[in-house]
């Protein structure tokens, strides 16, 4: 087959393969939910997410002869709807395009800004001087950021597309009007912010019906974010920020829809309309290194997470991992990221406020003054002080400071298309639902993104990069990448997941690269997340597999994370990440790849396909 041929044809092609095109619902009922598969593999595109709503959304526009970043688009809207507490447009996230036409890699940041109003203060408490708790911060309107993400939208299909953005928000509209069936996972994300959500009438009114939970198998409607979309459609990006929306935003971040009989007292925010108006997504070029003759690209700041996949690579690179056993190769793993963390903590923000120095630290002797720091014999002891990329010559390090990374939730997804164009597109609003807060009348979660930054200084005597200021952007840890091969597309990787994101895309690109798994493999295999932390976080499957005896006898030691980090009492699955993958293949195949069960498990589907696989 031809990658090349007519999108029409495709399409032809397809239904005579007998592809199921899904029907449109009735009004009043939910859309029959696609069937759901981890892994696909075909021809003419493909799309990983984490519903099958929203990749279906994703292939719909593909078979109409939509670009990567359209489908992008629909996925994301569609995602707003049926992943609401980890997506949608009152958040932000980085898109990294692989421009088939040009060859080249490039980048979008829609993340988050502070209010003009905010300053490095701001998360102290003025009556006791000291920072806020976590919890308090987070379900606020102090902790929402100016959303990014309808921004990078526009701006995405701006360069890339080929419809309207109205065009792209129908598929994500028809499903808020008719609904998606509720799911376990739905109803256990729900249940998790149970408390949370029953704290404002309009967060209530929208995912506890009733008061209750939703039932698993009941359909769960959003005709405000159907509405709100279809003004964004007819009005522009305009409409949100600056317009009628925004207004509405605004209000509920300086007057919280607080319910009857609330017991929490949360603190309101200054945004202004002013913020949103001057918001703008940047285009940004991505970070760059080789690993083992492949080319792997990912996100500058304001994310650290391009920098810090970079650099673990680097220095990954100085080793032969494939001569090495499987305890050796893991140790490797674990250290080259105390390492690196340690260098993202100290030196890693907003460039637009901070000198980040990008360059030196994505160096080879950089890596390899950092590199000579890790015995093979027995794990380093954290917090590991970070290394000096201005004068790399040697092993000497400066003083150890560490700093605690609060953000959780996210969501990644993947797309190709027939041209050869994709994306790899990260996206979230922080903690499993934001801040859980509903814009009343609009249909979607506010982000609590802001509580990114350090509330306090961390370093020390040392400048701390990621400190509040107006206008700045909060250091992520998102890690969207492509990764080329001989200047074409290999993979496309990324996950959701905090900092452990970092860990989840460099662990999946080890396991492909260096210990020969396949993606699917890759990308199910047990993780844990070292971060300059004297435990490393584990899955459960991780410290069973027989690979830890042999490296807590070098010292390293795992623990599970299982709670949730603004109630203890409330269990959380001891899961780390939910990756999506594209792989592509001579001949035009792809190979799309998701997770089997982590978090419900991944929606994967190709325009054309040749199998479902898993």
């Amino acid at each position: 087959m031809r990658l090349r041929r007519s999108v029409s044809s495709v399409l032809s092609v397809g239904l005579m393969a007998g592809l199921t095109l899904v029907a449109v619902a009735a009004p009043g009922s939910a859309r029959p939910a696609p069937a759901k598969h981890a892994v696909a593999q075909g021809y003419f595109g493909a799309v990983v997410s984490d519903t099958p709503e929203s990749t279906q959304a994703g292939i719909d526009v593909l078979r109409r002869g939509g670009t990567a970043a359209d489908a992008a688009v629909a996925v994301a809207a569609t995602l707003g709807v049926t992943d609401p507490y980890v997506a949608g447009i009152g958040g932000g996230g980085y898109l990294v395009y692989y421009d088939a036409r040009t060859h080249q890699v490039s980048t979008i940041d829609g993340r988050e800004t502070t209010p003009a109003a905010d300053n490095q203060n701001m998360f102290l408490d003025p009556a006791t001087g000291k920072p806020y708790a976590f919890p308090t911060a987070v379900t606020s309107g102090l902790s929402v950021g100016v959303p990014g993400n309808l921004a990078a939208w526009q701006r995405a299909l701006q360069r890339w597309g080929r419809f309207s953005l109205a065009d792209n928000l129908r598929p994500a509209e028809e499903v808020a009007d008719h609904g998606f069936v509720v799911d376990a996972t739905f109803r256990e994300l729900t249940r998790e912010n149970a408390f949370r959500f029953n704290q404002f009438s309009s967060t209530a009114k929208q995912f506890l019906p009733g008061g209750d939970l939703p039932v698993v198998g009941s359909t769960m409607r959003n005709p405000d974010l159907a509405n709100t979309y279809r003004e964004i459609g007819r009005k522009g990006i305009g409409a949100f920020y600056g317009g009628s929306i925004g207004a509405d935003l605004v209000n509920t971040v300086q007057h919280l829809p607080l319910a009857p009989g609330a017991t929490l007292k949360p603190i309101t925010g200054p945004m202004l309309l002013s913020d949103l108006s001057s918001y703008q997504a940047l285009d940004t070029q991505p970070t760059h290194v080789n690993y083992r003759g492949y080319d792997v690209y990912g996100m500058a700041p304001s994310s650290s997470g391009g920098i810090t996949v970079g650099e673990s690579l680097n220095i990954l690179n100085t080793f032969d991992l494939k001569d090495m056993d499987k305890v050796q190769a893991l140790h490797h793993y674990l250290e080259a990221t105390r390492l690196a963390f340690a260098d993202r903590n100290r030196y890693i923000g907003d460039s637009r406020y901070v000198s980040v120095p990008q360059q030196q630290l994505l160096s080879p002797q950089f890596a390899a003054s950092r590199a000579c720091l890790i015995d093979p014999t027995k794990a380093g002891a954290s917090p590991v002080a970070p290394g000096n990329p201005s004068s790399p010559g040697s092993c000497a390090t400066t003083p150890a400071a560490s700093t605690s990374d609060q953000e959780n939730h996210t969501n990644h997804f993947v797309v190709s298309d027939a041209y050869g164009n994709v994306v790899s597109y990260t996206n979230t609003i922080e903690e499993l639902g934001g801040a859980g807060i509903v814009v009343p009348g609009r249909g979607f979660l506010l982000n609590n993104e802001l509580t990114d930054f350090n509330f306090t200084p961390t370093q020390g005597s040392a400048p701390d990069p990621n400190l509040p200021a107006a206008g700045k952007r909060p250091r992520s840890s998102m890690s969207p990448t492509i990764v080329l091969q001989h200047g074409k597309p290999f993979l496309a990787v990324g996950s959701p997941g905090g900092s452990t994101i970092i860990t989840t895309v460099l662990q999946i690109l080890m396991n492909r690269i260096d210990l020969g798994m396949n993606l699917e493999d890759a990308i199910a295999a047990p993780r844990a997340s070292q971060r300059n932390s004297a435990t490393t976080t584990a899955e459960p499957a991780f410290i069973a597999a027989s690979t830890t005896p042999g490296l807590q006898a070098l010292g390293q030691s795992f623990a599970v994370s299982d709670t949730s980090p603004l109630d203890p009492t409330i269990k959380i699955a001891p899961t780390i990440g939910v990756a999506s993958g594209l792989e592509f293949k001579p001949g035009g195949r792809v190979i799309a790849a998701g997770e089997p069960s982590r978090r419900g498990g991944s929606a994967a589907a190709v325009v054309l396909p040749t199998c479902y696989c898993d």
